[in-house]
């Protein structure tokens, strides 16, 4: 076994070498024989040269944020073996880079997390070689026996850091004298060449470990793909330009697919063309086999539908959502749908761990506002249709669920990106379908050209630049400006608006003070404050059990923020069950002691359709007993029937 530390013999550097030991601190000590312990192990190798070794072992390694990274992996793992080369894929995790030194060929695939940092999975291995890439006493032989070929696996909406992770690992491997045999693949999870660029990645791979090709970019070499990156590093905005007034990506100002346009009542190069104008499909098949694992239905190329566990709820008389308490929505009735599936957000807190697309603007084929709607309305009705024969599903519930009345774009995505998002309001009206929107809050502009809809949302959820930030992970690099402009633009509508707040202990739970700040620019209606949803463990979320807010949490949040609104706000209702709270104007929906916070739909779809403007009070009602904040019933509906499950196993449900 070899001592822990070199052994220095007498010299005349002795006192040198001894000197620099002292001076070195335990950690650093710790490296400096990790190093030496590298090189040691490198010497004991067989010695290889990347232009005579035709067909290396490769080491296939993938760091996995949401699936995609491992099964491509996995993609590749299988075309190796039809070559006859073994490579079975393994977590980043769990690989000791103090191996480094014998592997003769190493494959990386590997996303990029916030902020352009390697993903968890990956943090250690990269952490190891950006130490030892800038540690002068590693020296840049330390890999020279090493040959690496990296693909990363990003978007192109997130600029100057799309694939940052994957280049840095390059980097830091050619700088410890690694070979690059294949240059860094980028693939664009957004842009649908993901599979393409992934494709012939592979391709040059494979022709590497058959010997049929060398290889690129030995000993740090420039090869065409380096000059290509430098390129753009060195334009203006990275990865985008302006044309013509409009944001778009590099990759589409050759050619640049024109926008589709609305012309005798239908849009142009919309759902019906497939695409011939030449812009891309938002949906490309890794994200649409991702959705429709989780149950999405995927309307042409950018919308989708999703039956609500609510809706599935009051088919059976079992109790309703939050929204039904709050405002009078039938949930049976309820169609949950988006014509947009790409945000402008990753929030921490998304119940979709960031399987949807992401965009800062409309850069997709574009399907008609008609179409959508007929397509979402017909395939809700089918996921209606399969409860028929479910324990517990009433025939006069079922029979009503098939004419959905009311319709929340909130299922994922950021609806008001879609270009034709007044249109398609404009048709789910004239169907006699109620409109509930909700926006991210970044996208002012689209809120003041809204035409007016039954209730609109603007999701606040921070209170800070800096946890907002935090919290949502937006694209924009104004999006603090962009929130505040949206709370603004809100201020300036007519019908029902509402801040919606998500509560997360240990993000923003704590920020009740700015919160109350907040209020004063878009004056909503009303305030929903919700505890966040716990939706599992995932690498594209920190989030645990931890953060998630009781009842009780809620209700103190809630009831402090009332008192700090100086009395223009006032707890109005609450639905236990969801842990919300709603907080209401007073001098709006308080009468005579009484709240109105429900909308009498009816009268919504008259005043909608006389063409005249109106307010929010032109269409509100009564709030029952049963919904009001401290009622015994905690916001249940008392015609439905309370069904609670036993916390034990193979205990039957209890009905009461």
């Amino acid at each position: 076994m070899p001592p822990p530390f070199p052994t220095v013999t007498a010299s005349t550097s002795t006192t040198s070498h001894l000197a620099l030991l002292l001076l070195l601190s335990s950690s650093s000590v710790f490296f400096l024989y990790k190093s030496l312990r590298l090189r040691r192990l490198r010497r004991n190798q067989p010695s290889t040269s990347p232009s005579t070794d035709p067909a290396p072992t490769p080491t296939l390694l993938y760091a996995s944020a949401t699936g995609t990274s491992k099964a491509l992996a996995a993609g590749l793992s299988r075309r190796l073996a039809d070559a006859g080369v073994t490579a079975h894929p393994a977590d980043a995790a769990a690989f000791d880079p103090d191996d480094l030194p014998s592997v003769p060929l190493l494959l990386l695939v590997l996303p990029t997390h916030d902020g352009g940092a390697p993903p968890p999975a990956a943090a250690f291995l990269a952490r190891w070689l950006e130490e030892s890439a800038a540690d002068f006493r590693a020296g840049a032989a330390l890999l020279s026996g090493l040959r690496f070929a990296v693909f990363g696996v990003g978007s192109r909406a997130y600029g100057e850091t799309f694939n940052a992770a994957a280049r840095s690992f390059s980097r830091w491997l050619r700088a410890l004298g690694a070979a690059e045999v294949v240059a860094v693949g980028e693939g664009d999870v957004d842009g649908g060449d993901l599979e393409a660029v992934f494709e012939e990645w592979c391709g040059r791979v494979l022709r590497v470990v058959k010997g049929e090709e060398i290889g690129e970019g030995h000993k740090g070499e420039s090869n065409g793909f380096d000059e290509l990156e430098l390129e753009e590093e060195e334009s203006d905005d990275d990865d985008e330009e302006e044309v013509d007034g409009e944001d778009v990506d590099m990759e589409d100002i050759a050619g640049k697919a024109p926008v589709a346009r609305r012309q005798n009542g239908k849009v142009e190069g919309a759902l019906s063309n497939g695409g011939e104008n030449g812009a891309r499909e938002m949906v490309t098949p890794i994200i649409r086999t991702s959705l429709e694992k989780q149950g999405y239905k995927i309307i042409g190329s950018h919308s989708g539908v999703k039956i609500c566990r609510w809706t599935k709820s009051q088919l059976r008389g079992r109790g309703g959502c939050y929204k039904h308490s709050f405002y009078g929505i039938e949930s049976h009735r309820c169609m949950e749908a988006t014509p947009s599936l790409a945000c402008a957000n990753k929030c921490v807190f998304c119940w979709r761990h960031h399987t949807n697309p992401v965009g800062k603007s409309w850069k997709w084929k574009m399907d008609d506002p008609l179409d959508i709607v007929n397509a979402a309305i017909d395939q809700h009705t089918k996921m209606v249709k399969q409860m028929k024969g479910v324990p517990g599903v009433k025939p006069e519930r079922l029979a009503e669920g098939l004419s959905p009345r009311h319709c929340a774009l909130s299922l994922v995505g950021e609806p008001i990106m879609y270009p034709e998002i007044n249109v398609l309001i404009d048709e789910l009206h004239r169907k006699h379908i109620s409109t509930f929107l909700v926006t991210n809050a970044q996208f002012p502009d689209k809120i003041k050209t809204l035409k007016p809809i039954t209730q609109l949302y603007v999701s606040v959820d921070a209170a800070t630049k800096e946890s907002l930030k935090a919290v949502d992970r937006p694209l924009f690099s104004d999006f603090w400006e962009r929130f505040l402009d949206s709370l603004k633009s809100l201020h300036d509508k007519d019908q029902r608006t509402v801040y919606r707040l998500t509560l997360v202990k240990g993000w923003n739970a704590e920020e009740i003070d700015g919160y109350a700040k907040l209020l004063s620019l878009g004056q909503p209606d009303f305030i929903e404050i919700k505890g966040v949803t716990y939706c599992g463990s995932s690498a594209t979320s920190k989030l645990t059990m931890e953060n998630v807010p009781w009842h009780s949490d809620v209700k103190e949040f809630s009831e402090a923020l009332a008192l700090k609104s100086g009395g223009v706000y006032e707890v109005a209702c609450e639905h236990a069950h969801s842990c919300c709270v709603l907080l209401a104007k007073v001098d709006k929906f308080k009468i005579n002691g009484k709240w109105h916070t429900w909308i009498d739909y009816d009268r919504f779809h008259e005043l909608v359709t006389s063409g005249k403007s109106f307010k929010s009070q032109d269409y509100m009602a009564l709030t029952p007993s049963w919904a009001v904040y401290g009622a015994e019933e905690g916001g249940f509906d008392p015609d439905q029937s309370r069904y609670k499950k036993e916390r034990r196993h193979g205990a039957a449900a209890l009905k009461d």
